[in-house]
């Protein structure tokens, strides 16, 4: 079995989650994987190889051809089942950009961190929006997509009554529900791991 994907013009972590994709929906067979940038050709022949797959790299022109040969099943290759909520992590999401400096690539960090939530096992318990992240809850977020698919796997995700309220936002919420202060240091206070962003 062959599988071709062209991850031209996807962003990290775009091309690996693709990859994972393939190689978890076949048993053996070769996935060849065309990416425009070093970084990309790094993280999926890093990834393959990990997993106990062969990898060749042939350049065409500034593009590379990655091609990916599984020959029996690989932990952690199987074919995907149905993510499980996991019973203790939270991320707190306090701002709309990942990290500090240009918010550009902080946006472009951002959606790449909660697209990458919906491809780890076990996923979080939840996702708690403070202060401006609560916009990544709302009818205009580029990340809403994302956002409902996890929704869908079980992940609770709360935005901040008083954040929406403060950002005349309320009325345009789109995923999740709306949680307060209390309910908010409950939860961080009932044995959970919490990861603040």
């Amino acid at each position: 079995m062959s599988t071709n994907i062209d991850a031209r013009g996807m962003i990290c972590p775009e091309p690996l989650i693709a990859t994972k994709k393939a190689l978890e929906g076949i048993v053996s067979g070769i996935v060849s994987i065309l990416v425009d940038n070093v970084i990309a050709k790094e993280n999926v022949t890093k990834f393959a190889t990990a997993h106990g797959c062969g990898v060749s790299i042939t350049q065409q022109d500034s593009d590379f051809v990655l091609r990916i040969t599984k020959e029996t099943p690989t932990l952690g290759l199987s074919v995907a089942q149905h993510p499980v909520a996991a019973s203790d992590t939270m991320y707190i999401i306090t701002q709309d950009t990942l990290g500090h400096g240009n918010r550009e690539l902080g946006a472009v960090l951002m959606k790449g961190f909660i697209y990458t939530l919906l491809e780890i096992q076990p996923m979080p318990k939840a996702l708690l929006f403070m202060n401006s992240g609560v916009l990544l809850t709302i009818g205009s977020s580029p990340l809403l997509p994302h956002l409902n698919q996890l929704v869908q796997d079980g992940v609770e995700i709360l935005s901040c009554g008083t954040c929406l309220d403060y950002f005349a936002v309320k009325d345009k919420l789109a995923v999740g529900g709306v949680t307060n202060m209390y309910t908010i240091v409950e939860m961080m206070s009932a044995k959970a791991k919490v990861i603040t962003l």
